[in-house]
């Protein structure tokens, strides 16, 4: 009984001891930190100017990762043990995409492509390994122009067997592809084809682009996304689409360049994008088959079609002699088809043909052709998030119906403009103003931990401008486009993939009016993209809305994160407190090397920065 006694008494000395002991390291915690702020573990200033970094950045950071560990085990969240990696047959998976599946389900004609998504495939329970020959890609811009072969979906022996000349052509060295000559000029003849376009329109020179109108260009089928990757140089945002590829992905590709790309066709589902999206549509040697299904594919790109935009189509260079009668047939069954939907033949040269969409939407009620697609009888623009292919005519009582040569070039729009996307101007300018303070913070939060934090690789210098570290950025929440529009203005050499979640306002149709790339999508569903493929992915206030609906799971949403984003990738989510805590937990079991900050001025939000490291098996 006294042995008991005193060990009881023992016990309770102990815990008097460790509740003193963690009262001391409280005190220590706030001397250290200094009078300024008691509450305030680690700020950042809301101000453009940034202050956060000190000589003692790291020991607060510290302080406040072990005051958040210590938070946690108080309240409760126990430590989750962290994920594995998945197997080999997983490098490059692409959920919610399985063409044997398809294929045996009965589908064919293009549908067994399709994304389909009705059983939750991201669920892996596991982390998404990079191939044993992955390296991180060369920084901007020297990663446009040569990628590493073992980062993407092919093979040598593939990549030269493909039957492209160009393609053969392309410097082949070791374990490298480079997309031009030795004397750094492209040589598949895109600067040619691109100043063709040009003078196909009207215009003296590929330059003219934006002056006519022309500033987003949805690029169907890209190849190896050269055409967008001149495009860009001349400021024009082009967004390669392409079917999912078992081998020889052109979308990954793309974005291994540093282009914008996602996965996507319209075989039988459109496009994630609005009515009225892009100023032009291009298809170079795309395998389309245009007069099919009684043009129902036009009528789709009639759809993504701004008014007075171009649809540029270049059919294939090399066919066999007996099939010329009948690209005869198809190109007239095209041309019979585009008069009935309002298009005109702009110009026909060798194998390009361009045509114009009508800029007067009245042109749709006075046709007198037989077979003319008919106007559908409600207005759908406002969803379109995989929606059935449809067969009418949409988006011609839009408010957003306005020629691409009336159209301001910039980013920020008129109030006129935003009245027509119910945006009070107050509110867009207030938007643009955060972000741009917003970004300026972030860039200097993470530079310092890119620069001079990061462990250098062997052999490896630190870039300098213009060459970058983050090229594809991800905006998960993406509202007005407000964090696009700051990395133009502070003239970033990166560019977003906006997404805005369906379960919010839809946006959408007001970031593709500033001239950004965007799409919709569902956070409760994989992101049509392959592995690896961003290099930041930022969300404000999405998790918060997410884990509002018991639709979701956050950790799946975190393995999809992880599957999207490249290694030494960087996440920075904003939320509420309580919201970052559990994200906190949540990027430890998924391997980050995560910090949380605190931001003054709002104690209700947090900022949780992220480092995704580079696992190998």
């Amino acid at each position: 009984m006294r042995s008991s006694g005193a060990n009881q008494l023992l016990g309770s000395r102990l815990s008097l001891n460790g509740l003193l002991l963690c009262f001391i390291a409280v005190l220590a915690l706030v001397a250290i930190l200094g009078p300024s702020s008691s509450k305030t573990l680690y700020s950042v200033d809301s101000s453009p100017i940034p202050i956060f970094y000190k000589n003692y950045r790291r020991l607060k950071e510290q302080a406040t990762s072990d005051f958040l560990e210590i938070r946690s085990l108080s309240l409760g969240i126990a430590r989750s043990r962290e994920f594995d990696l998945c197997g080999k047959e997983r490098e490059n998976f692409v959920p919610c995409y399985n063409v044997s599946a398809n294929l045996a389900a009965g589908l064919h004609d293009g549908n067994e492509f399709d994304r389909r998504c009705e059983k939750t495939l991201v669920g892996l329970g596991c982390l998404v390994r990079p191939p044993k020959d992955y390296k991180i890609p060369l920084r901007w811009p020297s990663g446009k122009d040569v990628i590493w072969s073992g980062n993407v979906k092919i093979t040598k022996d593939q990549f030269l067997s493909s039957g492209s000349m160009t393609k053969r052509l392309m410097l082949l060295e070791e374990n490298q592809i480079a997309f031009h000559s030795e004397d750094g000029i492209n040589i598949d003849g895109v600067k040619d084809y691109s100043r063709q376009i040009a003078e196909m329109i009207g215009l003296g020179s590929d330059s003219e682009f934006l002056r006519a109108g022309v500033r987003t260009v949805l690029d169907i089928n890209c190849g190896f996304g050269s055409f967008g990757a001149h495009l860009f140089s001349l400021k024009l945002m082009t967004v390669c689409i392409a079917a999912y590829e078992v081998f020889g992905s052109q979308v990954q590709m793309a974005l291994e360049r540093g282009l914008p790309a996602m996965i996507g066709n319209f075989f039988s589902r459109q496009l994630p994008y609005p009515s009225l999206s892009y100023d032009m549509v291009h298809c170079a040697q795309c395998d389309i088959n245009w007069d099919a299904k009684d043009g129902t594919f036009l009528i789709e790109v009639d759809r993504v079609l701004k008014p007075g935009g171009y649809f540029v189509l270049t059919s294939p260079t090399s066919k066999p002699l007996g099939t010329n009668a009948k690209k005869k047939t198809m190109f007239a069954s095209i041309e019979e088809f585009t008069q009935k939907i309002c298009w005109s033949l702009l110009a026909q040269q060798d194998e390009t043909f361009i045509w114009q969409k009508t800029s007067h939407s009245h042109c749709y009620t006075t046709r007198n052709l037989d077979g003319a697609p008919a106007i559908c009888k409600e207005d759908y623009d406002d969803q379109s998030y995989y929606q059935p292919i449809r067969t009418c005519i949409s988006g011609t009582t839009s408010k957003r119906w306005v020629s691409v040569q009336n159209r301001s070039t910039g980013s920020q729009l008129s109030s006129k403009q935003l009245e027509v996307h119910g945006v009070h101007p107050e509110d867009f300018y207030e938007d643009s103003q955060f972000w741009a303070s917003a970004l300026t913070n972030y860039w200097s939060l993470l530079t310092p931990l890119i620069f001079s934090d990061h462990p250098k690789r062997p052999g490896d210098e630190d870039p300098l401008p213009p060459f970058n570290m983050i090229r594809n950025v991800m905006d998960m929440n993406a509202h007005y486009g407000g964090f696009n529009a700051a990395f133009m203005e502070t003239r970033k050499s990166a560019w977003v993939m906006n997404v805005v979640p369906i379960s919010t306002t839809n946006t959408l149709p007001l970031i593709l009016d500033r001239g950004f790339a965007g799409a919709l999508h569902d956070w409760c569903e994989p992101f049509p993209t392959y592995p690896r493929t961003y290099d930041m992915l930022h969300a404000n206030g999405l998790l918060s809305h997410l884990l509002s609906s018991d639709r979701c799971d956050a950790t799946d949403l975190f393995l999809e994160m992880d599957r999207i984003l490249r290694p030494e990738g960087w996440v920075v989510i904003c939320d509420k407190v309580h919201v970052i805590e559990k994200a906190r937990v949540l990027a430890t079991q998924v391997r980050w090397e995560a910090r949380v900050i605190e931001l003054q001025n709002d104690n209700d939000q947090r900022l949780l920065v992220c480092q995704k490291p580079f696992l190998k098996k």
